[in-house]
């Protein structure tokens, strides 16, 4: 069972880098690894990758997926699902 995606079906699936729920993720990642001093090259090392991965995480170059932010979380002592929550609900409060 095959649907033809609709044209800019995506876009919507998608937010931009720039919208406000991406810069806010950026913002908790960013601050807690502050927090928690640690540079982007010791958060890598903490998490196992290279250290350039960080700064475009940072920066928006570079998204997450599911798996990748939760490990991302672990390494800075989040819980997932909180973030995830106060994500949702910062989503429902913003919308049209």
């Amino acid at each position: 069972f095959y649907i033809e995606p609709r044209i800019g079906a995506m876009n919507k699936l998608r937010d931009s880098v720039h919208s406000a729920n991406q810069v806010w993720l950026r913002e908790v990642f960013i601050a807690r690894r502050q927090e928690l001093g640690l540079s982007q090259r010791a958060l890598a090392e903490k998490i196992g990758v290279i250290y350039s991965l960080i700064g475009k995480i940072e920066t928006g170059d570079r998204r997450l997926d599911v798996v990748e932010f939760i490990l991302y979380c672990q390494a800075l002592e989040l819980d997932a699902r909180l973030i995830i929550q106060q994500l949702s609900e910062n989503m429902e409060v913003h919308k049209g």
